[in-house]
């Protein structure tokens, strides 16, 4: 997105879920619009009082001249996620007209609140930056051959206008195809770091910003996580240097909204860990750990068919009270004996 197209969208950031959150869950609507959402910083939310569920889906309509790569960045979300939330719009021509959903509800991480969390599959970052507020960007993480790293660092040295030294397998790459790289790529328009760059404690990986904002929300990075040049400007502001970061990978989470509603969402598993990695097993745990020893009224059809389609969209799993009641049994089935008899 350039300047002018920025500048031309000013006035409709303020009133969307990207640059804001809703302050007062009794005045949620269902299906908020865009315009009934109040004014936060981007990316900014209050933390629950209860639960782990923050912001709400809602729509808007394309105007001509939109991608759906533009709506994401101005709403504050990634590629995959305004992918995954509208299959049936074109990324790059949508119709004027069309009305297009955007993914702004989500459950916080299953992680200690504390500095920035990474989400790999999730592609997102949560970063809680002051008491009882919790922000939240789109990023980009490492592909399949150069997989982002889990674990526990901190940030270290912030530097702007960074130069790159392209790696050496990334050289001898360029020059097998006689397009040989530079040893480095000083400041400026062609540089991939941005203009802000984070380092962290791990040798070699940093958060950083991009020359290529239309692939945030994507893995294509060499296992360093990009983010927007705007969301990384105001981090790079913000952020201490020794700042914890937890790099984990939840492909499933659960979670309950403050008025005791259980939500879910899943994200495709990432390819290097889908081996020996079973998701509807991990997503029962996650489920049965919520409600703790109690037989939960989970619609457990609802439960694998997020699992088996995951598209980053946060649902309820209760039961609605239509349903007919199951018959009482002798002895109450376990959450695993449920979910196989109700997709039998």
């Amino acid at each position: 997105m350039n300047t002018a197209t920025l500048a031309k969208r000013g006035a409709r950031l303020a009133l969307v879920l990207g640059t804001g959150a809703l302050l007062s869950a009794g005045a949620m609507a269902a299906e908020p619009t865009a315009d009934e959402v109040r004014e936060l910083p981007r990316g900014h939310y209050a933390l629950p009082e209860s639960g782990s569920v923050i912001g709400e889906h809602y729509t808007i309509t394309v105007e001509e001249g939109d991608t759906l790569i533009d709506i994401a960045r101005e709403h504050n979300v990634g590629y995959e996620e305004i992918r995954m939330a509208n299959p049936e719009v074109s990324l790059w021509a949508p119709f004027a007209g069309t009305e297009v959903t955007i993914p702004g509800r989500r459950i916080l991480p299953d992680a200690e609140r504390e500095g920035i969390v990474v989400n790999l599959s999730e592609l997102r970052l949560y970063y809680y930056s002051k008491e009882g507020i919790v922000e939240t960007y789109p990023i980009s993480v490492g592909r399949e051959e150069f997989s982002t790293p889990v674990g526990v660092t901190k940030t270290t040295i912030k530097v702007k206008d960074p130069a790159w030294s392209p790696p050496a397998s990334m050289r001898r790459e360029a020059a097998a195809r006689g397009e040989p790289a530079p040893s480095v790529v000083p400041p400026g328009p062609d540089n991939p770091l941005g203009r802000h760059a984070i380092l962290l404690g791990l040798p070699s990986y940093l958060i950083h910003g991009t020359n290529k904002p239309e692939g945030v929300g994507m893995r294509v990075s060499r296992g360093c996580i990009r983010m927007f040049p705007e969301d990384i400007e105001s981090l790079y502001q913000r952020v201490p240097s020794g700042t914890r970061v937890n790099i984990i990978d939840q492909p499933f989470k659960a979670g309950w909204n403050e008025d005791g509603e259980l939500l879910a969402q899943s994200f495709p598993t990432l390819e290097e860990n889908r081996e020996g990695f079973e998701p509807l097993i991990f997503a029962i745990d996650k489920v049965s750990k919520a409600f703790g020893d109690e037989q939960p009224p989970v619609d457990y059809a609802q439960l694998r068919e997020l699992v088996e389609s995951p598209d980053g969209v946060t649902v309820s799993l209760m039961r609605t009270a239509e349903e007919a009641p199951t018959p009482e049994a002798p002895k109450a089935p376990s959450l695993y004996d449920a979910i196989a008899v109700a997709v039998r």
